[in-house]
């Protein structure tokens, strides 16, 4: 036996000591797709590197397993770094580099990190990399949680990933995929805003993203808050590789190799097994969520690339009605009031994309094919009671598709670029919509199907040109957006949309920045598409109008390259026009907040507006002498007109106070500790109008209670505070690596108080007590709804 574990001891040194790493990969020009010859390329603080070949072709030999960064320098050219690559003995790195060249002094070199500015957006832009996306304390692997560390970028306490940027509405983020439109990154997505409970995105796929949060690009368009830009990784064109991870809630397994000679493929599919848990939980509901993402990219020849991906995801949410076996008082009446409230809901949505991508020496033509679909359902029965029809209270499916074609010219000069392209939609909407409740106050039942086509279109032109010998660049563009959904947002003329960055170099690695832009968005398709019950489109006759965004921002930036630092302060403000607010009610739609279900989906007028403004810190350590951090602190006020009230009150996104501190270490036998701490100011709430919510009538109709829009807004909850730790633990061997990690949400339990819920009073029996003074009316009461428990998670990746 002893000789036994010694020879074993002894393989596992060996593979340590005799067995390192390898990095290759190819050095391009971005501009023209030309490889760059005889580049250097080295890894920080080690002595290890290597030059590339007249093909671009670059190999790093002898390299030991770990995370390190990796820079690629040429004279004439603007030196790249790499953040964060691990290097296992399971398979060599791919990494490749794009060096731009440099129109400055060509016997100068400078130096063009992942903190520098970028030409086109050089304001408020955040990068994040696959491995800080990764190990993420309390993200679980989820990019819509992860981006929540830096500033300006706000959540809801619950277990939802709503995004809310610079006090904007979550349903004004867009997010790109390899420069292709990803309408839906959620799984159980409310239909007309955004967010959800679990992300569809794999990391394993994701190469970094760019969170662009003002001084948006003229090629992008329809956002108001923010665009998200992720680069898939590229699959390997080497040999075949996997990954199976075990997560808290879900099975997830990738692949990725080479298909021929010039073609590769990466693909990821995920199974959760949510449904279970929340059972033997006791929980009243049972989601399951599957979803799918795939790339391929094909070198059709030295100047012409083809990439296609598809992404998609499948969601099923059913009531369990199992009685527990103890449950409390509150207890029981929460779970009755869910099962009351919450509908059966079914939902799918998928993108594909191409993109064809052609060189040439100056620039390149973009050629971007894109079709998505939502398709979403919703039942609900009084008393979940489905054996007679006349008990449903309402059915719901809705679809929207949509088909794009973009096309994009990039031409590169002696300190300038120049782009300019067009664009094409074609959208459908449907809605088969039956609602006993949501004209409850008329007594009509809503009972209407109608389909819907539109037709948006738009063009665009940007430019920046460098002065100063680089110190000063401007950058400016021009686009007009046009759709046939109301007759002023047919013409593009009243939808132009201008935007103004400066960069000024005031000290080496200090800049001032500036920007000045007008943005629009159109409305939801729950707005656009709704009818009434005559199948009237009555927001069309309303004459809905794209919503109008004018931005103002500036700030600091300083650089700290040798150690990986970044410090910047940035101030913005938001002026909203042309906001849709319900007729019904007079209320914003960015007062009424979002949840599960529809937003949008009623008689609305562009008649509101708003205003969002503020200040926001950031101090960032990338990876260096195995430390990495961001602290970030965000100061900000967002607020709204209603029809029916006088002057601004706060939205449902005023947070007020965002503080997140995210730090990590790693330490020696490839151990790895990080902790991120979060604060949110306590958003607004409007409160339950009792007396209308306890008549029979409409509670019958509606299973909940309803707000008293005279108070819109005028309570606020307390603020909201959690930690989150993660311990990571990687083992490498030779054919194979494996990582083990233990993910604690909450840390010290804090309970986030939620506005408390308005629920009926129970018999034994479950059957609602009817007020013995009223016979009209059921007996209510408030319950305390608390969001928060502590929720420790281990995961296992294995790779091979």
């Amino acid at each position: 036996m002893r000789k036994s574990l010694l020879a074993l001891s002894f393989i596992f040194i060996s593979i340590s000591v005799f067995s390192q790493g390898t990095i290759r990969g190819k050095i391009v020009n971005p501009i023209n797709n030309e490889p760059v010859a005889f580049a250097n390329v080295f890894i920080l603080d080690t002595e290890l590197g290597a030059i590339s070949d007249e093909d671009g072709n670059y190999e790093i030999n002898q390299i030991p397993p770990g995370l390190y960064n990796v820079r690629a320098s040429f004279v004439g050219f603007k030196t790249q770094t790499q953040y964060e690559i691990q290097v296992t003995l399971a398979r060599p790195v791919q990494l490749d580099f794009e060096l731009p060249e440099d129109a400055s002094d060509l016997e100068e070199v400078v130096v063009n990190s992942e903190f520098t500015r970028n030409e086109e957006t050089p304001v408020s832009v955040r990068k994040l990399n696959a491995n800080e996306i990764e190990r993420y304390p309390g993200g679980n692997r989820d990019i819509s949680r992860v981006i929540q560390s830096l500033p300006g970028v706000a959540s809801t306490a619950s277990f939802r990933n709503d995004i809310i940027i610079r006090g904007g509405a979550p349903n004004e983020n867009k997010f790109y995929v390899d420069e292709i439109e990803v309408p839906v990154i959620n799984h159980f997505a409310t239909q007309g805003s955004s967010g959800g409970p679990v992300g569809i995105l794999n990391v394993n796929l994701i190469k970094n993203v760019d969170v662009i949060t003002g001084g948006f690009p003229a090629n992008r368009m329809n956002s108001l808050s923010s665009f998200f830009e992720f680069e898939l990784k590229e699959g390997r064109r080497d040999k075949m590789f996997t990954q199976f991870t075990v997560g808290a809630s879900e099975l997830t397994l990738s692949n990725e190799g080479p298909i021929g000679e010039n073609t590769s493929y990466i693909f990821s599919a995920r199974r959760s097994y949510l449904s279970g848990l929340f059972r033997l939980l006791g929980l009243p509901f049972l989601p399951t969520f599957n979803d799918f993402q795939v790339k391929t990219t094909t070198k059709l020849n030295d100047k012409t690339e083809l990439t296609f991906i598809g992404v998609g995801a499948i969601d099923d949410f059913v009531l369990n009605q199992d009685v527990p076996d103890e449950e409390t008082e509150d207890e029981r009446a929460d779970r009755l009031y869910l099962l009351d409230v919450l509908p059966i809901q079914s939902q799918w949505n998928y993108t594909t994309g191409l993109k064809l991508k052609r060189y040439r020496d100056n620039g390149f033509w973009t050629f971007i094919l894109s079709r998505n679909m939502l398709n979403n359902e919703s039942l609900k029965y009084q008393d979940n009671d489905e054996s007679s029809e006349d008990n449903l209270l309402f059915n719901y499916v809705s679809q929207e598709s949509e088909n794009k074609f973009r096309a994009e010219n990039s031409i590169f000069g002696a300190g300038y670029t120049l782009k300019y392209g067009v664009n094409y939609e074609y959208a459908r909407y449907f809605i088969d919509n039956f609602d006993r409740a949501a004209l409850s106050t008329t007594g009509e039942t809503i009972d209407v199907e109608s389909k819907s086509n539109y037709h948006s279109y738009g063009a665009f032109i940007s430019g920046s040109k460098s002065f100063a010998k680089d110190r000063l660049l401007l950058t400016g563009g021009v686009r007009m957006d046009g759709s046939d959904f109301g007759s002023t947002a047919r013409n593009p003329f009243n939808q132009i949309s201008p935007r103004f960055s400066i960069s000024y170099q005031l000290k080496p690695n200090l800049y001032a920045t500036a920007n000045a832009g007008i943005y629009y968005q159109k409305p939801p398709y729950t707005a656009l598409g709704y009818v009434d019950e005559n199948g009237v489109l009555i927001n069309q006759e309303n004459d809905i109008r794209f919503i109008r965004n004018a931005q103002l921002i500036g700030g600091l930036e300083l650089l700290v390259p040798e150690k990986n630092r970044r410090f910047s302060a940035e101030a913005f403000y938001k002026n909203y026009s042309n906001y849709p607010s319900s007729i019904r009610n007079g209320i914003a739609l960015a007062n009424l907040g979002a949840d599960f279900g529809v937003i949008g989906n009623e008689p609305v007028a562009s008649n509101a507006d708003g205003r969002a403004y503020g200040i926001e810190f950031l101090a960032q350590q990338r990876l260096f002498k195995n430390f990495y951090g961001i602290a970030a602190l965000t100061l900000v006020r967002s607020e709204f007109t209603n029809p029916n009230t006088e002057g601004f009150i706060p939205s449902s996104w005023d947070n007020r106070v965002i503080v997140s501190l995210t730090a990590g270490k790693r330490f020696g036998k490839n151990w790895e500790v990080g902790a991120r701490w979060r604060y949110l100011g306590g958003t607004p709430y409007t409160p339950f109008d009792v007396e209308e919510s306890s008549l029979i009538s409409n509670w019958d109709l509606r299973n909940s209670g309803i707000l008293d829009f005279d108070q819109i807004n005028a309570e606020r909850l307390p603020a909201f505070h959690q930690l989150d730790l993660r311990i990571d633990k990687k083992y490498y061997f030779e054919k194979w690596n494996l990582n083990w990690y233990v993910d604690i949400q909450n840390a010290y339990n804090f309970q986030a108080e939620q506005p408390p819920i308005l629920v009926p009073v129970y018999d034994p029996s479950g059957e609602i007590l009817v007020d013995p003074n009223d016979p009209t009316r059921y007996q209510l009461r408030f319950l305390e709804n608390t969001a928060g428990t502590l929720l420790p998670t281990i995961g296992l990746i294995v790779e091979f």
